[in-house]
């Protein structure tokens, strides 16, 4: 498999107050795992950034707008404004979003034109929890959303596949595809727990809504399950041209904000079956975009072995 990875320093520039969990060093930890000589062959490339106007392929210009005001002027050195209870923004924020958008505009471009199999895109803030007009939850702008969108508009894709295994239910990418029939939205998470959506029975107006809530202090065995038994069908049966990735790796056992117990090799694992579903629909197109993840050695061995599994297939 021919494995791209975007990234840029400008994710290290999202700056949030003392003790937030979604800190650059999450970033730091993964780019030293990467420097092990298993990843040599990877593509690294610097994420391009999105122009303003392609966060209306997800989001109504309304909620684009508010964002943009919410920004700290970038003469603001230090400056840090609240956006909503646990998001923060500044100076450099908006930059950063918007790479992280265009990183995975352009991972969604590699797979379709065929300058890569799958590519990830290491890059924060985060975008599952942003609904069609709320940034919440660490994220302002949905990035998976946003990339399926593209691949619809730009490369005709008729049929997007977003699976989101997040410890927290990706409530934003819910909201914006409960009503559209041509993408299915799959998600595991740790229930209850934020934001408090994602029950088992949310189907979405077109029955491509799949949620398999997992209870707190259960571990792979469970998350496997899901998988085999709620996930991998539907994603069978959808047969989607591209697959994009919510990972999110707060499941993992060490991970400080959630109680459920996974370990790199689950997420390995998890990755497979993608690839399998991708090689048997999608021409082995599979995006995936990092959300959360906040032990940081939780986070570089799972993302590491996440990574490696793309690379190998």
């Amino acid at each position: 498999m021919s494995t791209r990875l975007y990234e840029h320093p400008i994710f290290l520039e999202h700056i949030v107050p003392p003790g937030h969990p979604e800190r650059p060093d999450r970033l730091r930890s993964l780019n030293i795992a990467l420097e092990h000589p298993n990843f040599e062959r990877l593509d690294r490339r610097k994420a391009p950034a999105a122009l303003e106007e392609a966060v209306l392929l997800a989001h109504p210009e309304e909620h684009l707008e508010f964002v943009l005001r919410s920004m700290p002027d970038k003469g603001d050195d230090g400056e840090i404004h609240q956006i909503e209870a646990d998001t923060y923004a500044s100076p450099k924020t908006l930059q950063a979003i918007m790479h992280g958008v265009g990183g995975a505009m352009a991972a969604v471009d590699d797979v379709f034109t065929g300058a890569a199999d799958n590519v990830f895109v290491a890059a924060r803030p985060p975008g599952h929890h942003a609904e069609k007009s709320t940034a919440m939850g660490f994220c302002f702008f949905n990035n998976a959303a946003i990339a399926a969108r593209h691949a619809q508009k730009v490369h005709g894709a008729e049929r997007v596949a977003i699976v989101d295994w997040d410890v927290h239910h990706g409530n934003g990418t819910q909201d914006i595809f409960w009503d559209d029939p041509s993408v299915l939205f799959c998600s595991t998470h740790q229930m209850p727990l934020y934001p408090g959506t994602g029950k088992k029975d949310d189907r979405g107006a077109h029955n491509t809504i799949v949620n398999a809530p997992l209870s707190p202090n259960t571990g792979g065995d469970h998350f496997r399950e899901a998988f085999k038994s709620r996930v991998l069908p539907a994603l069978y049966d959808f047969r989607p041209d591209l697959i994009i990735i919510s990972a999110g790796f707060d499941a993992h056992h060490r991970d400080p904000l959630a109680q459920l117990n996974l370990t790199g090799e689950d997420f390995d694992w998890a990755t497979g079956r993608l690839l399998e579903v991708a090689d048997r629909s999608a021409n082995n197109r599979v995006v995936s975009l990092l959300e959360g993840g906040y032990d940081l050695e939780g986070l570089a061995e799972s993302a590491g072995m996440h990574i490696l599994r793309m690379m190998k297939g």
